[in-house]
């Protein structure tokens, strides 16, 4: 199911207050794979109620959910070009866009994948506009997986069966369980503003901050919000810092994750699936909330993602993008800082932060 299918049945009522949630400041390291209990609902993080069934056959009624046949002609140039990635350096940050939010980072001399994604087809969507970026024999081993949430375009159970099943992966709190009847056996759940590490192949750590983000949860008719959402940033002291969004609306949680996180040298951030904004607004920021996202995060870099990948709104295929660099200019931001990559695209940071 696609995140718009997947909210039919869902209550018009806001189940807790969201905004109110606080947590200490960044904390010592949890242990890797340790077994934790969690509340039954993760309901009262919600900063937004969720849409209904009335909003959602609304929505239908209207066709506002796929764009139009005649923007659909624009499908043959959305921005596809595949390169090799990048050759491991010590002290690089490197990101390859896979497509959607799959991204192959290198960072500390990891190699770390966010939300990987590599079917044709995900349930209840059309298949893929763009191929993957990046083939999946191509990929050097991986050192730890970070998943955003639970919704299918983010959590791909096929492309995760592709894995060695001790590779680390990082999830959102309730999710554990998920991937351990998976057999996958390296597994830790954080909740907001807790963090794990990985020994660096350059010495010291990466760590791993998993954060929050104005979303929801659900896989089936009957798991609305029982496990987390969130985003991740990833660290090496010393080196560099790298935010990875997932998919979230705009709102105030990138300022307080620039505030506890401080100098991001590249935010990873959602520009797509915005229209109809009447429904989708609360969890997918358009191309300029992303820049304002940007800016109160204090990033020195963008790279947009979650566009040209699949068709899960109605704004045409190419909107995303040539509104980003409309927000992006008039905002007074340097265009060397915007990493705006194709399908495919790689690009590196050498220097280590300022």
């Amino acid at each position: 199911m696609t995140e718009q299918t997947e909210q039919a049945g869902s209550g018009d009522e806001l189940p807790g207050g969201g905004e109110e949630f606080t947590a200490p400041e960044l904390s010592a390291a949890r242990r890797r794979g340790e077994r934790r209990d969690w509340p039954r609902s993760f309901s009262d993080r919600l900063t937004s109620p969720l849409p209904g069934f009335r909003t959602l056959l609304r929505a239908a009624r209207t066709g506002s959910l796929r764009p139009s046949e005649s923007a659909r002609a624009q499908l043959d140039r959305l921005p596809y070009a595949p390169g090799p990635l990048p050759e491991p350096a010590t002290g690089r940050l490197s990101v390859t866009w896979a497509g959607h939010a799959s991204w192959v980072v290198r960072i500390g001399g990891l190699t770390v994948l966010t939300d990987p994604v590599w079917s044709r087809k995900i349930m209840g969507t059309p298949e893929r506009v763009t191929p993957v970026g990046v083939d999946w024999e191509a990929l050097p081993p991986v050192d730890a997986v970070v998943i955003s949430h639970n919704h299918y375009d983010h959590l791909d159970a096929p492309t995760l069966a592709r894995l060695p099943r001790s590779t680390p992966l990082f999830v959102p709190a309730g999710l554990a369980g998920w991937c351990r009847r998976r057999k996958f056996t390296d597994v830790t759940e954080l909740d907001w503003w807790e963090a794990v590490e990985l020994a660096s192949p350059e010495g010291g750590v990466v760590r791993f901050d998993f954060v929050p983000s104005h979303h929801w949860s659900r896989r089936t008719l009957t798991d609305t919000c029982r496990s987390l959402w969130g985003g991740w940033v990833l660290s090496r002291e010393g080196g560099h810092r790298l935010y990875f969004a997932g998919d979230t609306g705009y709102g105030h949680w990138f300022t307080e994750i620039g505030r506890r996180c401080p100098g991001i040298d590249l935010a990873l951030l959602p520009i797509g699936a915005y229209d109809p904004s009447w429904m989708l607004r609360p969890v997918h920021t358009d191309p300029e909330e992303a820049v304002r996202a940007h800016a109160d995060l204090g990033a020195r870099c963008m790279a947009p993602m979650h566009w040209a990948t699949f068709l899960l709104s109605g704004e045409p295929p190419l909107e995303p993008g040539e509104r980003l660099l409309r927000a992006w200019a008039a905002a007074g931001n340097r265009a060397e800082d915007l990493w705006n990559l194709p399908v495919g695209g790689s690009r590196t940071m050498d220097r280590p932060p300022a």
